[in-house]
């Protein structure tokens, strides 16, 4: 099992910045997908961005793209997520997950079915 818990959620103002950590203990794998996903009120759940801890490959949403930047810090075992020039469409609840990965690539890290271990989740509110 893996236990996650996330971190840095808050309020700021669009174009602000904000930091989210994600501190993973246990877990039996070497390797893992890790990622982070938000939901908004009334909307789905969709993925933001994640990592591929054995290679440090990254992908990222379109809406994000050029914003925000994944990274893990495998001395510390914990997910950061820093988002810049936020906008009020970034508001959502934060969550970060993970699933097991001893081999492949970061595109066996962009199906939101695979993560098996969340978070409970941090608030980001972002205000025009």
């Amino acid at each position: 099992q893996v236990q996650l818990v996330e971190s840095g959620g808050g309020s700021v103002q669009a174009g602000g910045s904000l930091r989210l950590s994600c501190r993973a203990s246990g877990g039996a794998y070497s390797s893992y997908c890790m990622g982070w996903f938000r939901q908004a009120p009334g909307q789905g759940r969709e993925r933001v961005a994640t990592i591929f801890t054995r290679t440090g490959s990254t992908d990222y949403a379109d809406s994000v793209k050029g914003r925000f930047a994944i990274s893990h810090d495998k001395a510390k075992n914990t997910l950061n997520l820093q988002m810049n020039s936020l906008k009020p469409e970034d508001t959502a609840m934060y969550y970060c997950a993970a699933h097991g990965l001893l081999f492949g690539s970061i595109y066996d890290c962009l199906k939101i079915a695979q993560y098996n271990f969340w978070g409970q989740g941090t608030q980001v509110t972002v205000s025009s």
